[in-house]
């Protein structure tokens, strides 16, 4: 298994691999990283040369945790035919009636996901984070540790739950949004803003 990207988020993704059995030997990145805590082999970017040829052959994870470039990274490889793994920790609960997306999926240690949600492509869904009933999570976001989506839940694509966030049942959360760690939300947000405290407000709006 190849990671793509290799810095602390990847190494959670690292350790959900290895806990399934699909343990991973070597990375892609811009530059080869000092720190190497799990002994990979160094292939360069992603994009060129040795690391592409890599992924164009044997199974690979998009390892970044930002958004934006986990979603240029997925879909860079996605035109050419070729897709990530997901990743699942055995301690994850997923129950039976909700639906996890094919690729890129990282479904982190102490996860529950309950009946009748859905999860979106390259989305990260990670340490101890609630996914409840018929939540829908779109592609390419990121529920942080510890955040609760209470039930029918929506969040945008590309948009970030922060650890400990609290979101009440039934609001919808806009693309592209930021929702500060311990925030609790208890209304709709519209796209592109971040919003922060409890309750939650809006901090700033960002640019489209």
């Amino acid at each position: 298994m190849i990671i793509i990207g290799y810095s602390g988020h990847a190494f959670v993704c690292c350790g959900v691999l290895h806990a399934v059995g699909n343990p991973v030997t070597a990375y892609c990145d811009v530059d080869e990283k000092s720190k190497n805590p799990f002994g990979l082999h160094f292939l360069g970017s992603e994009m060129t040369g040795e690391g592409f040829q890599a992924v164009m052959k044997q199974p690979f994870f998009v390892g970044v945790g930002d958004n934006h470039i986990r979603k240029k990274v997925f879909n860079h490889f996605a035109v050419l035919g070729r897709y990530a793994e997901n990743a699942i920790h055995p301690s994850a609960i997923i129950d039976s009636s909700a639906k996890v997306a094919n690729s890129g999926v990282l479904i982190a240690a102490g996860v529950v996901i309950n009946p009748l949600a859905r999860v979106g492509n390259a989305t990260i869904c990670n340490t101890g984070c609630i996914i409840e009933h018929e939540c829908n999570v779109a592609d390419f976001a990121h529920i942080g540790p510890g955040a609760v989506l209470c039930g029918n839940v929506t969040v945008g694509e590309l948009s970030f739950i922060g650890a400990g966030a609290v979101i009440k049942q039934g609001v919808e959360i806009g693309k592209n949004v930021t929702v500060g760690a311990g925030a609790v939300v208890l209304n709709n947000i519209d796209d592109n803003c971040v919003v922060v405290g409890n309750p939650a407000h809006i901090l700033k709006t960002e640019k489209k």
